[in-house]
């Protein structure tokens, strides 16, 4: 249904603590392995160790790995050296001027950065899919000093995607509950939106 309202990456949600639309890892292997290119698929995973990181990947076989929560900074390279052809996306959750410094730091190692809201300091941890908007001036700070492309994520939707672009400037918008209606992919709300990001 995404695929076909003109979205340029399918997002597939492994194991979370929290949060919308976690599936099974067959399944995400099965849906990754129908969607066509040049549609990316992004493996969301919560693990932070890199041998974990990479079994998760060959149970999956997506074309990127997002993760989701921080990693150890010696990862990245470990990752890249056993899976060469996959990209790799940090999520950022925007939370302070830390979040900027974090940001920073991170993007000469992966291919994009991707700022969410939650906290992943919470007893359980928010890793996304919280439905919530966050500091969008942060986020802008943080397009305009890194070097990679920037995803904005975090509540979403059709009514403030143009607020979006226009107060960040991403590469690109990240939707999750913002598109979803129970749990579910909304037509209603996919049509909505793309009408909105297509005229703007």
């Amino acid at each position: 249904m995404a695929v076909d309202y003109g979205a340029d990456a399918i997002g597939l949600v492994g194991k979370m603590p929290s949060g919308p639309g976690i599936i099974p890892d067959p399944l995400i292997r099965h849906i990754a392995s129908t969607v066509p290119p040049p549609v990316a698929t992004f493996l969301l995973t919560s693990e932070t160790d890199a041998g974990e990181i990479i079994r998760h990947h060959e149970r999956t076989l997506t074309s990127t790995i997002q993760l989701v929560d921080r990693v150890d900074a010696g990862i990245y390279d470990v990752i890249r050296q056993t899976l060469p052809a996959v990209k790799l996306v940090q999520v950022i959750h925007v939370l302070n001027e830390r979040s900027v410094d974090h940001a920073l730091a991170v993007s000469g190692s992966v291919d994009a950065i991707l700022l969410d809201s939650g906290n992943p300091a919470l007893k359980t941890k928010e890793l996304g899919g919280t439905g919530r908007t966050h500091n969008w001036r942060l986020s802008r700070k943080i397009c305009e000093q890194v070097s990679r492309p920037v995803f904005l994520a975090g509540g979403i939707t059709a009514a403030n995607a143009r607020e979006a672009l226009e107060a960040v400037e991403p590469f690109g918008l990240d939707l999750c509950s913002g598109i979803r209606t129970k749990g579910r992919l909304d037509r209603r709300k996919l049509d909505l939106f793309f009408q909105e990001v297509t005229v703007y």
